[in-house]
């Protein structure tokens, strides 16, 4: 067994598939079977078992992975650190950032992080998609959810606490909800996966509830979500974060207080895939948000 034979064995694990691997490597999957059949008799064991859409690794092509991953990122790290000898922080960070979380909380730390590292591109992209997160040209993603994905390494940035708020006005002409079950017939303002029913699930005390939402005014944009709260169109069901500024000067009030909301999941985290190399750019980035959250939390 070879470098370049374990380095194939790596891209084909990563990649999920010969095709896919083939992709990424620029040559035939033919070539991408062949070599791999010539690694599994020269070590007399099967290293991947093949279906018809995916390969999973056996215990032994797992090891060998685990091996072969260490070895890739030493040698990039060796690489970076030669290249970057006696240079500024430099390189390229793709992230993928929730279109809300991103543009009300997020935004102010990514422009203070390239103000601190001029020499660092950042390519944010704003979108709320929850499958398959980590794509190849992705280093990062940040979600909501109650539960990560096993498959991630998941750094936790901190609770997401949902608020249904209206107006002081909306509120005189057509009360507050009192009751969970009244937001079934609301005039809902939130946002929704497409094609999912939308479910509320709330708490009181440590008895959880769940409702069904059928919203009037939906939209992946929070700031709009936001204005047609404030324009007093119905009750919004939005994260904190929407609308902590109306909630402190008393331009939104909100209803169930006393209730602990979440409709896409309790925490926001911060994703990327185990075992592969960091650069510098990307490792300097990871600290900073982290730190970014911890402070703000």
């Amino acid at each position: 067994m070879d470098l370049k034979s374990l380095t194939l064995l790596v891209e084909i694990i990563d990649a999920g598939n010969l095709s896919e691997a083939a992709r990424r490597l620029k040559v035939s999957r033919a070539n991408v079977s062949y070599h791999l059949s010539r690694l599994e008799q020269s070590i007399g064991l099967q290293l991947v078992r093949r279906t018809t859409r995916r390969i999973e690794p056996t215990e032994i092509g797992l090891r060998l992975y685990e091996h072969g991953r260490s070895i890739q990122n030493e040698l990039l790290a060796a690489q970076e650190s030669i290249s970057t000898l006696g240079q500024s922080l430099q390189g390229r960070v793709r992230i993928s950032v929730p279109s809300g979380y991103g543009q009300l909380v997020m935004s102010s730390w990514l422009l203070d992080f390239k103000r601190l590292y001029p020499g660092i591109v950042l390519d944010v992209m704003f979108e709320n998609r929850v499958e398959d997160l980590m794509r190849d040209e992705v280093d990062i993603a940040v979600r909501v959810m109650s539960e990560p994905p096993q498959n991630l390494v998941a750094r936790d940035l901190g609770t997401v606490r949902y608020v249904a708020c209206v107006t002081p006005a909306y509120a005189q002409a057509n009360g507050l909800p009192g009751q969970l079950d009244e937001l079934r017939t609301a005039p809902l303002i939130t946002a929704a996966v497409v094609g999912r029913q939308l479910r509320i699930a709330a708490y009181l005390a440590e008895e959880r509830h769940e409702v069904t939402l059928e919203p009037t005014l939906i939209s992946e944009n929070f700031p709009f979500l936001r204005q047609a709260v404030l324009a007093g169109l119905g009750v919004g069901v939005v994260p904190d974060y929407v609308v902590q500024d109306d909630l402190r000067n008393g331009t939104l009030i909100t209803a169930l207080s006393a209730w602990r909301l979440s409709i896409f999941g309790t925490n926001m985290y911060m994703l990327y895939m185990p075992n592969h190399h960091h650069t510098r750019a990307t490792s300097t980035f990871i600290d900073f948000i982290l730190a970014q959250a911890r402070s703000n939390g």
